[in-house]
């Protein structure tokens, strides 16, 4: 086995990438090594990218959309096995003692580490993984999909299947980008009638194929009137971060609907209380999932026929990668190919 690696790190908040050589980890009690195999690029990596992060360490490696093959186990590891598929996600473990571990809520750990920003993540070859990150891929889905399921797919999917809609109810997925084209698919297979908002009607084509019952285009009609029109949404999935766009869409809910975002804006909501009041209902933020959830969503993926749309490249590529991402570019996740 090779003793070197390669990976894209950032030395300093705001800095350049560098493609960088550096020695293969080894992994300790509790942990395994991955053999990446693709690493999507999500705008979280900007966190890393640009120092964003209180207290965040350089030099770091971003990169927490990781699908792979187990490649070593450390000690006391004996649920996972070396050549086993596996991804690792944003949340890297839990400390299993807080009071939210007790109460077996381990997104909510309050010792929470995250991946590609508390330790090293997959802009490389190879990573260190705790067990409580690891997510096991089904044998039918390739490599460069099951990356961003490990963050995108579960933050949507995670949040629609614990959002309090049944079949058959009215929910809405307000952006068709990296987040809203899965929400889609996942709402659509859900059972849910699913109505897809979005500025403009040139993603209508695709919001239909991707499982849309209705489309509304924000720049031409009134998205309020129309979720209305439509009976009022149980759910709405926002998912592009634009504070005014979001605000509004509380008046679209039906009595005790909820409003969900998790894709944050960077200016507060401004939101109507007088209609939350009226009608029930309520804004709420999520967090993306816990390793198991990210599995679940990899299962139910492989089994419903969801698909990202994702543009590759090689990890030598990956500012222009990054930057492809950035700028809105993409159509609609970014995905970094390592497997040789």
């Amino acid at each position: 086995m090779t003793t070197k690696m390669k990976a894209a790190q950032i030395s300093n908040p705001g800095g350049d990438w560098e493609l960088i050589e550096r020695d293969v980890p080894d992994p300790s009690t509790g942990e395994v090594r991955v053999k990446i195999e693709a690493c999507g690029i999500c705008h979280s990596d900007s966190l890393v990218k640009e120092g964003l992060w209180p207290g965040l360490q350089y030099p770091r490696v971003p990169g927490h959309e990781i699908a792979g093959r187990i490649d070593a186990v450390g000690e006391n590891v004996t649920a996972w096995t070396r050549g086993q598929r596996v991804g690792v996600g944003w949340h890297g473990g839990h400390c299993f003692v807080c009071e939210q571990c007790r109460r077996g809520d381990f997104a909510m750990c309050v010792n929470r580490k995250v991946t590609g920003i508390d330790f090293d993540g997959g802009y490389a070859e190879y990573m260190i993984a705790p067990v409580t990150a690891l997510a096991a891929i089904p044998d039918e889905l390739p490599a460069e999909e099951a990356g961003p399921f490990m963050c995108a797919g579960v933050t949507v999917f995670n949040a629609l299947r614990n959002s309090g809609a049944r079949a058959g109810d009215l929910v809405a997925v307000h952006g068709i980008g990296g987040l809203g084209h899965l929400g889609v698919q996942y709402a659509r297979q859900m059972g849910f009638e699913t109505v897809a908002i979005n500025r403009g009607n040139n993603k209508e084509p695709l919001a239909r194929q991707l499982g849309a019952h209705h489309y509304i285009d924000a720049t031409a009609q009134d998205v309020v009137s129309e979720l209305q029109r439509l009976g009022g949404a149980r759910v709405i999935l926002a998912t592009a971060p634009n504070a005014q766009a979001i605000s509004v869409l509380v008046d679209g809910l039906a009595p005790s609907g909820k409003l969900l975002v998790p894709a944050a804006p960077a200016e507060p909501l401004t939101i109507n209380v007088f209609s939350l009041i009226t009608r029930r209902s309520s804004v709420a933020g999520w967090y993306s999932g816990t390793a198991r959830d990210s599995q679940d969503t990899l299962e139910f993926s492989s089994l419903s026929g969801v698909h990202p749309m994702i543009e590759k490249y090689p990890l030598d590529r990956v500012a222009e990668a990054y930057e492809q991402m950035h700028s809105g570019k993409v159509r609609f996740r970014v995905v970094l190919t390592l497997a040789g």
